[in-house]
Parts: structure tokens; C-alpha cells; sequence
């Protein structure tokens, strides 16, 4: 029987990975259907705010905007800073998922990636902001089982398996066993902490301002983990002079982003050695076998891979896809039984 549109009861259950850079999600039975830059544009009129655009049109806005809009990050470390912003963030990314805002109220379970490092607070304000933005039952995951799971690791079987996700705000470093977390540790460094040594570095050593979206393409042109020989790759890079105020465009090496990254790329590799520490013998000897597992945008970084392969002596791969390796897991935890368990309700 036919029943009209404007009639019909949607149920769309989906899986969110609420990232400091990106919030990605996946429905029930679709898969990936959204990535977006977790940024919000906030207009303020007579002392009142409204939301004026969110996602990619969002982040075309940072550093450009008059002074009566704001564009806002609402998320910080892996977590939300801005709970008001971040409900309407998630609202409005709940809403473009599922094809637009509903007529009818929609039911949906939502599970919601957290931070294995997250506290109490910060995992209530994550569930008080997904309940608000519509969801009718909220279910958490630690983001390094579901990037184990998006990567395809043997988390449900008595094998260690060990990952690595390098997030925005965050790198969470586990080792898995048994649909469980035998060993996990969450810093609070990620691509942003990366962005931020590179702004600092040039500002510190070219008397150059650059903006957050200058820094991130630079990472992404030539940031390397390794030092190479000589100077390698250069980019023209634009900011203004802080000497003179004025434009000014500069040559930037390859050799000098990996020196200007260097100690948060040293924070991560510290983590992932202290996870070797901890983890228990018989599994140890499986990571030695499968060997590590990197996920997350920060897992794009040059040479990281070889950097942390280094520091261990162990086998180092970059995941398939491993953008949206974390909200795939979270997704396949939301559809299989097998994965039973590793979902807990908020």
C-alpha cells in the first residue's frame, strides 16, 4: 500500500564520528554519506545568534569573516568545548544525512565515537548533545575499537591487535583482544597540534603571520615526519609580515615543516611506545606478528608510518581509507552481532 510522503515514519539508525577537524557519518545499510569540516558559522544580530551555515561552506568562512559572524570549531581534543554550537552542528549533519529536516518526528539510534581518554563529563555532554539534536537512544564507542574495526582488525578473536588514530585533536593508541581494549592511551596531539607548530615555526623564524587553513595545506603539500636529506620539496607560502604589516609571499622547505613538527610527532611516537610497555606478553608477541595499524587523517602525514616503524621495530601500515576508518567501525558495530558488546548506551 502506498502511503503518502508527508505520512511516513522514518527510522534511520547511523554511527557518528564527531571529529575536532571532521564529523563523519554513516547510516544503517548505506554507509559513509556525509564528511564535513566539524566548523560552524555563527551570525550575530542585535545581540542575538543564529546559525548561519555549518560544514564545508562553514570552513570556507574561517579567517574571513566580518566581524558580525563568527566561524567556531565546537569540538577541541576529541571532545565538544561549545555544547550549544556542537548540538546545532550535529542537528544539522543529523538532518543532511538522512535527506533533509523530517516533517514527522524521526527515530534513530546514534552511536558516538569518544575518546578512550574522555571523561565522564565530556562523554555526558557528547550523549546531551546527540539526545538534543534528535536522537531517540545514544550508544558510545571508544574511537581506537571502531578505527580497529573500520581497519579491518581481528577484534572479536583472541589475537592482540594493535592501533594507532591519529585524529585532530587526538591520538589513541590500543591494543584489542576479545572485543575489548587490553591496553589504551589518549594525547591529546593530533593534526592540530601539528597545524599549530607549523604556524608557530613560521612565525618564529620568517616573521610571518599565516592562517589555520594556510598551515593545514602546507602539512598536507610537504609535512613530513621524517627529515629529509638536504632541503626537499619548497612551497610558495603567503601570510602577512609582521615586521612591515604588509602581504608577502615566502619559500618554505620540506626539511623546515619536519623540524617544525617534530615534537608533536615525538609525543606520538612516545605514546605508541608506552602502549608496547604496557601491554601484556602473549599479546606482544601477536603485535610483533600483525604489527602496527595507523588510521586517522594524521596517518597521511609523510613518513610517519617509517617514523614509528623506526622507534619500534615493528611492522607499520596505513589503514585502507583511514579518513574514515573510525566511523566505518562505529557503523559495522552498529550493524553485526558480532560486534555485540562493544557498544555502550550513554
Amino acid at each position: 500500500m502506498y502511503i503518502p510522503k508527508f505520512l511516513r515514519f522514518a527510522s534511520h539508525d547511523m554511527a557518528i564520528d564527531l571529529g575536532t577537524v571532521n564529523t563523519v557519518v554513516y547510516v544503517r545499510d548505506k554507509g559513509i554519506v556525509l564528511n564535513e569540516p566539524s566548523v560552524v558559522a555563527i551570525e550575530t544580530r542585535n545581540g542575538v545568534k543564529r546559525v548561519k551555515v555549518v560544514g564545508n561552506d562553514a570552513k570556507l568562512m574561517m579567517g574571513k569573516t566580518p566581524d558580525d559572524i563568527q566561524a567556531i570549531r565546537p569540538m577541541r581534543d576529541g571532545v565538544i568545548a561549545d555544547i550549544d554550537v556542537a548540538e546545532q552542528m550535529i542537528k544539522f549533519f543529523i538532518d543532511k544525512a538522512l535527506g533533509g529536516p523530517a516533517t514527522l518526528p524521526r527515530r534513530h539510534e546514534v552511536v558516538v565515537c569518544v575518546p578512550s581518554g574522555s571523561t565522564s563529563v565530556e562523554r555526558r555532554a557528547i550523549r546531551d548533545a546527540a539526545s538534543n539534536a534528535g536522537a531517540s537512544r545514544v550508544f558510545l564507542i571508544e574511537e581506537p575499537m571502531a578505527a580497529a574495526i573500520g581497519a579491518g582488525l581481528p577484534v572479536t578473536e583472541p589475537i592482540g591487535a594493535m592501533v594507532v588514530d591519529i585524529g585532530g585533536g587526538t591520538t589513541e593508541v590500543a591494543v584489542l583482544s576479545l572485543r575489548g581494549l587490553a591496553y589504551s592511551n589518549s594525547v591529546r596531539v593530533g593534526g592540530d597540534k601539528l597545524d599549530d607548530a607549523i604556524t608557530s615555526f613560521i612565525r618564529r623564524k620568517h616573521n610571518l603571520m599565516i592562517g589555520e587553513a594556510t598551515a593545514e595545506r602546507i602539512k598536507h603539500t610537504i609535512g613530513s615526519a621524517m627529515t629529509p636529506e638536504g632541503p626537499g620539496t619548497s612551497m610558495q607560502v603567503r601570510g602577512r609580515d609582521l615586521m612591515t604589516g604588509r602581504p608577502t609571499e615566502i619559500t618554505i622547505t620540506q626539511s623546515e615543516i619536519a623540524e617544525a613538527i617534530a615534537e608533536p610527532v615525538t609525543q606520538i611516537v612516545w605514546a605508541v611506545r608506552k602502549a608496547l610497555e604496557h601491554t601484556a606478553p602473549e599479546l606482544a608477541a601477536d603485535i610483533v606478528d600483525q604489527g602496527i595499524v595507523l588510521t586517522g587523517g594524521g596517518a597521511l602525514l609523510g613518513h610517519i608510518d617509517e617514523v614509528i616503524a623506526a622507534a619500534t621495530g615493528l611492522p607499520v601500515v596505513v589503514a585502507e581509507d583511514a579518513l574514515i576508518c573510525v566511523a566505518r567501525g562505529a557503523g559495522l558495530a552498529l550493524e553485526d552481532p558480532a560486534y555485540k558488546g562493544v557498544l555502550t548506551l550513554a
